[in-house]
């Protein structure tokens, strides 16, 4: 029987949908590739026990494409189009300045940010991730195919979600793709809870992705540009141009919805409280019910916010370069100039305030009483600028390094099962009828990999790896 091939595109006007999916079928073999119109795409091969099988297993493909309203169309005659920015104004404060520690100068507009007991992680819009120290020393630097919009944390894993529609786990020493969303969800924030991904798009979206990468829900909330996305064991929230959302982990069912005064910009979450900040200056507080708390008022529209403490102190960031601090009533307590640009996104760590802006810094602020009351009074420390190392070259999709034993580390095996790659555990001490979540870009059908360690998820049912992953060859 004939070789096919058969190549399709899906493009909606006003900024939808912009996807081709081509499918060939070469003797038994059957190779998938999909993506954005424009880029290489992701190819998935699989090997089917006769031509006629692969072909049949070819044709239910574009026919299930095809009633989602793909065509078929001839490659290269629509262009790629670009990527959604968060084009907003940034203007300079003229309120006093905050108390810098210092400066570290990323090179390009910052919006991801983690931060913890031994590091700063900042990602900025050319695709760089830097690690540096509490005084801002590098510790380490990867870069990414696209720009970075943001790094959240899950238990002990990071993730930087990416311009190119994927999210990387951070976790080894070079960057791993963890989850490869369709290439139509234009990320916009992205929050992760026990493996379970939640993605926030251009379209108002918001999309449950499970630990193996396969969609779970999706449901478009009644306002369009969701910035905000929070995850807990509770449900998800979603803020949008019409207010706060919470849906259902399971099944995606609202459970409520709250307007807000303006378009909600951005998102934080301490354990019993959700904060929102709007473009229209304000920062509202809500309980995980749904219930409504302290309304903050702003100069100007909102970019970030962050809470400590369940709401001791919140603090938020607006475009004109001014940071702000307000007690659990929802009472201002002052007002700073970060002499850096806007915030894009914000986090409070051991009386410091850490900031990514929109001239590409990651400034540590000293957020201290003292410290804020000498910034008022007109005296502040010598702010330290820091600049960062020249940009490594992108790590190639797939890289992972080799072994010939295991040592100390966990083997497991990733294998076919219809046309999925899974992995599972060979080690003993482990469930075997477990999957592993495990990264995308190196699994290799028959291929066995060495791995740091696997935790059980919280929920049961699949293991995680974590830490440096390498192949085990013979």
């Amino acid at each position: 029987m004939a070789d096919e091939q058969m190549y399709l595109e899906l493009s909606e006007e006003g900024g939808g949908s912009h996807k081709f999916y081509e499918v060939k079928v070469e003797g038994n073999a059957l190779t998938v590739r999909y993506g954005r119109i424009g880029d290489k795409g992701q190819t998935q091969v699989s090997q089917h026990p006769s031509a006629e099988k692969a072909l049949a297993e070819a044709r239910k493909k574009v026919n299930e494409k095809v009633r989602k309203g793909y065509a078929p169309a001839v490659m290269g005659m629509r262009k790629k189009r670009s990527v959604t920015r968060r084009e907003m104004t940034s203007g300079r404060s003229t309120a006093q300045q905050a108390p810098v520690l210092w400066k570290f100068n990323s090179g390009d507009r910052a919006f991801g940010i983690f931060v913890d007991g031994s590091r700063c992680w900042v990602g900025n819009e050319s695709g760089s991730i830097y690690s540096v120290d509490h005084d801002g020393r590098t510790l380490a630097q990867f870069r990414l195919n696209d720009g970075v919009k943001c790094i959240v944390a899950d238990d002990r894993w990071l993730y930087a979600g990416c311009d190119d529609g994927r999210v990387y786990d951070l976790g080894g020493k070079v960057p791993h793709v963890a989850y490869a969303i369709s290439d139509d969800v234009d990320i916009y924030w992205l929050d992760i809870k026990d493996g379970v991904l939640g993605v926030s798009d251009a379209e108002g979206k918001l999309t449950a992705i499970n630990h193996e990468d396969e969609s779970q829900w999706e449901r478009r909330s009644q306002g369009s540009h969701g910035w905000m996305v929070r995850c807990d064991e509770l449900g998800m929230y979603h803020g949008h141009g019409r207010g706060l959302t919470m849906y259902d982990w399971e099944d995606g069912r609202e459970i409520w919805h709250r307007p807000t005064q303006g378009s909600v910009l951005f998102g934080w979450q301490e354990e019993s409280s959700l904060y929102a900040c709007t473009n229209q200056g304000f920062v509202h507080r809500f309980n995980k019910k749904g219930d409504a708390g302290p309304v903050m008022k702003c100069d100007a529209a909102v970019f970030s916010c962050a809470a400590v403490d369940d709401g001791r102190y919140v603090f938020a960031g607006d475009n004109m370069s001014s940071i702000y601090c307000f007690n659990d009533k929802g009472e201002r307590l002052w007002k700073l100039a970060t002499g850096c640009g806007s915030a894009f996104s914000m986090q409070f760590f051991q009386e410091r305030l850490y900031l990514v802006t929109t001239d590409g810094a990651l400034a540590c602020i000293d957020a201290s009483e003292q410290a804020i009351r000498a910034a008022q009074s007109g005296s502040l420390p010598q702010a330290r600028d820091i600049k960062a190392p020249a940009p490594v070259a992108a790590v190639a999709a797939g890289t992972v390094e080799t072994t010939r034993e295991a040592g100390s580390g966990v083997v497991v095996e990733c294998y076919a099962e219809g046309d999925r790659l899974r992995v599972r555990v060979v080690s003993p001490g482990f469930r075997p009828d477990w999957h592993v979540q495990f990264p995308k870009d190196i699994r290799q059908a028959g291929a066995r990999y060495v791995v740091e360690g696997l935790q059980a998820s919280s929920r049961g049912g699949f293991y995680r790896a974590w830490g440096h992953i390498r192949r085990l060859v013979s």
